[in-house]
């Protein structure tokens, strides 16, 4: 497979062609080894897979789809024998009259057999019809369902999240694979039948049938090849050219596309790029031109040889003018239906690819899948405890906790702080339950969790993180998604609205709580990122107090987004939702927001370094104290030492 040309353009850009880790890179040169004998071999295997996800979405649409091909199929067959008796009646002796009369019967049954034919296949149209949304509808299902229950791990594992990236163009190949079995299956049964007639006809003529679709058959698959791999090879730049397009109509890069000029250089290496692309069109269609001519002239060869067993035949009188006329029909039948059986089995090849990628991820996950079941977790817990835990990620060397242990009493507040890669999140999800460790033990109480109902331990944790998801939805969702099966009213949902200082956001919404929370819709209404923050201490809130067990919160930056004195409140309410049965973990940069924990562990590259109250911590002067003195200096009263910008002249020095 040749690499394409690099435009300039492209290489000013992007440093030279582009690669796209995507579905469809995953099968190059899977469809190249498609030959006419391979596709034929492989018919069974994708019409049965086909078959298979039919009959689970409609068994009657599919019972229906299949008696109507094989009546299309029965339908031609006796379509052929009525020409045959019509050739017959027409070319027989006697007068005209008395020819047409005895043709007339084979005429009315070519005409009941071509209105039966038309409603076998408007009846299959619209069963198969029924069929392909049912089966992509399943397909996507399958998809959705595996995705969401495979372990955290797998989801940040590369190899993984590259197999849920493929897998999901096979819903849609799913479906359409359906359209092209039953084409397949038409073309199939209508050869059979044509190929049938014509070995009643005469023996001979069977081959010359396969003479005459066999060029016709390689150029449809040398085409279908020669398009596969002009789409590998510069599918990543068409769409690195769709890439630049979106840059100069999004709504992030708007405001430097005008400040900076950017939309007028974009556009002309758009331009540049958009006929490097229509080159290569114009090649694939200059040589689909040329091996269509090239089939068209074989093709023709075969045919023209036909015509003349035909007429050696009839010559010879092993072959009568009525016979050699239904020949000629059937032949030209057959060459048809065989051809578009190339192209539908070729097609089949093609979708296959991508249904394989979506079973293999099913195999995947159900693999990786979070285990049902396990022991109840019990009401009351006491605390959580992390023992010596370690975790390292596959693709690190050095692990991202080693040894770490601590320890959550219920009506706690504990603060984990600690620079960035320090291992504050992977402690946060070992400690949701969302990663197992690798050593060490999670304890609820007394139970491990590694023993525990994983959704029930999922059922007491609750997170507030700096990326809380922003769902596209209403105020009144984005807060009960919190809980999403428990059912609540506006007015339920007042009192979390009203502790996160969020009913100001309200108030102005258009809608109040039934405001749509999505600018991407016509009439809805977008947030702040402060605004949003106490949208989702809200959602923390209705989670944490619907909860009456012991639990655990999760608090990991909560106030990124938050002018000073709305993060001093958020942090008060925060500490606030620690209760006899409810430990918060917060995990943060601001030193302030940390002082008034119960216990405050430090972590420094994967490592628990010191723990303690904020007076013992300060009282030691370690890496704590240094955190905190250094946020502490911003504030200060006194002047700090200036800094010299790097581009300023040189201060002389005083003599």
């Amino acid at each position: 497979m040749a690499e394409p040309a690099v435009s300039a353009a492209e290489q000013e850009l992007f440093g030279g062609p582009l690669r796209y880790d995507m579905g469809f890179a995953e099968h190059e040169r899977a469809g190249l080894d498609l030959t006419m004998l391979s596709a034929i071999r492989a018919m069974p295997r994708l019409v049965g897979s086909t078959l298979r996800r039919a009959w689970a979405a409609d068994r009657p649409a599919l019972l229906v789809v299949g008696v109507s091909e094989v009546g299309q199929g029965i339908a031609a067959a006796v379509g052929l024998l009525a020409v045959n008796s019509v050739m017959h009646a027409l070319l027989g002796s006697g007068d005209t009259v008395d020819r047409l009369h005895s043709a007339l019967p084979a005429l009315v049954v070519g005409a009941v057999v071509a209105v039966v034919n038309a409603g076998f296949a408007g009846l299959s149209t619209s069963r198969a019809g029924r069929l392909e949304p049912l089966v992509e509808r399943i397909a996507t299902t399958e998809y959705l369902a595996a995705a969401t229950v495979v372990e955290l791990e797998a989801i940040e594992d590369p190899e993984f999240r590259h197999l849920i990236d493929v897998a999901q163009f096979g819903a849609a190949s799913a479906r359409r694979m359906i359209s092209a079995c039953v084409a397949a299956l038409n073309g199939t049964i209508s050869l059979v039948a044509t190929a049938s007639i014509l070995t009643v006809l005469h023996p001979a003529l069977l081959p010359m049938l396969l003479l005459i679709a066999t060029p016709r058959g390689w150029g449809a698959m040398r085409v279908a090849q020669e398009r596969y791999v002009s789409v590998m090879t510069w599918v990543e730049h068409v769409r690195a050219g769709r890439l630049i397009g979106n840059l100069l109509t999004e709504r992030s890069a708007a405001q430097e596309v005008r400040i900076h000029g950017v939309g007028t250089f974009l556009l002309e290496k758009y331009r540049a790029m958009a006929e490097s692309a229509e080159a290569e069109q114009k090649r694939l269609a200059n040589g689909k031109a040329l091996t269509e001519l090239v089939a068209a002239a074989l093709s023709g060869l075969a045919m023209a040889g036909t015509y003349g067993v035909m007429l050696w035949l009839i010559v010879a009188g092993h072959m009568s003018l009525a016979v050699a006329g239904t020949a000629v029909i059937a032949v030209r039948a057959g060459s048809a239906s065989l051809g578009a059986l190339v192209m539908n089995v070729n097609q089949l090849h093609e979708e296959s690819l991508y249904v394989q990628d979506h079973d293999r991820f099913l195999v995947k996950a159900a693999q990786r899948a979070i285990p049902d079941g396990g022991r109840p977790l019990p009401e009351r817990v006491g605390q959580v405890v992390l023992d010596d835990v370690t975790y390292r990620y596959p693709d690190r060397d050095d692990p991202a906790l080693d040894g770490v242990s601590i320890a959550l009493p219920m009506g706690s507040v504990t603060a984990v702080v600690g620079e960035n890669g320090s291992g504050k999140s992977t402690l946060m999800k070992i400690l949701a339950g969302l990663l197992l460790p690798q050593t060490g033990t999670v304890r609820w109480g007394t139970e491990e969790l590694s023993g525990l109902n994983r959704s029930q331990v999922f059922d007491r944790v609750s997170l507030l993180t700096q990326d809380f998801q922003r769902w596209p939805v209403t105020a009144a969702l984005n807060i009960r998604i919190g809980r999403p099966g428990l059912h609540a009213s506006h007015e339920q949902l007042q009192p979390s609205v009203d502790y996160a200082g969020a009913t100001p956001v309200v108030e102005k919404l258009p809608h109040g709580l039934q405001s749509l929370l999505a600018r991407m819709f016509r009439g809805a209404s977008e947030l702040s990122g402060g605004e949003w923050q106490k949208i989702g201490l809200a959602r923390t809130h209705w989670r944490t107090e619907t909860c009456q067990a012991d639990s655990v919160l999760i608090v990991d930056e909560p106030t990124s987004a938050l002018d000073p004195e709305a993060e001093i409140a958020a942090f008060d309410a925060i500490r606030r939702l620690a209760g006899p049965h409810r430990a918060v973990v917060l995990v943060t940069h601001r030193m302030s927001g940390v002082r008034h924990a119960d216990a405050i562990y430090v972590l420094g590259r994967g490592r628990l370094t010191e723990h303690g109250s904020h007076d013992e911590l300060m009282a030691g002067q370690g890496r704590y104290a240094a955190m905190f003195a250094t946020q502490a200096a911003q504030y200060a009263a006194e002047p700090r030492p200036t800094v010299p910008h790097p581009s300023a002249p040189p201060v002389p020095e005083r003599s």
